[in-house]
């Protein structure tokens, strides 16, 4: 088993700033991605970024590339999702998750693990 903590959401003005984190403990894997979803009230859970645990690339949705920036700490077990000039449509639950069956993943049924989810709230 694998347990996610996810922590750094928050309120805040269109513009701002916000840094995710995602602590991952338990059982290890090899070749394995990480990935930041959102979900915002009435829609889909979608992916956000993604990245590789062992090679580092990354992969971004289209609406967030040049502004959100996933990284990892291989020391400490935690990706990250620096958000910049976050707009409030970005208002959703962020859920890390952990894939434990490839190095890409892009899709929410390839995630075998999920973090409890952090509020984003950004207002206008």
């Amino acid at each position: 088993q694998v347990q996610l903590v996810a922590s750094g959401g928050g309120s805040l003005q269109a513009g701002d700033s916000l840094r995710l984190s995602c602590a991952a403990s338990g059982r290890t894997f090899s070749r394995t991605a990480r990935g930041w979803f959102r979900q915002a009230p009435g829609k889909e859970r979608e992916l956000v970024a993604g990245i590789s645990w062992s090679l580092g690339s990354t992969y971004y949705a289209e609406s967030v590339k040049g502004r959100f920036t996933i990284s990892r700490d291989n020391a400490k077990n935690t990706v990250y999702l620096q958000m910049n000039s976050l707009k409030p449509e970005e208002t959703a639950v962020y859920y890390c998750a952990y894939a434990i069956f490839g190095e890409v993943a892009v899709r929410r049924q390839e995630y075998n693990y999920w973090g409890q989810g952090t509020q984003v709230t950004v207002s206008s």
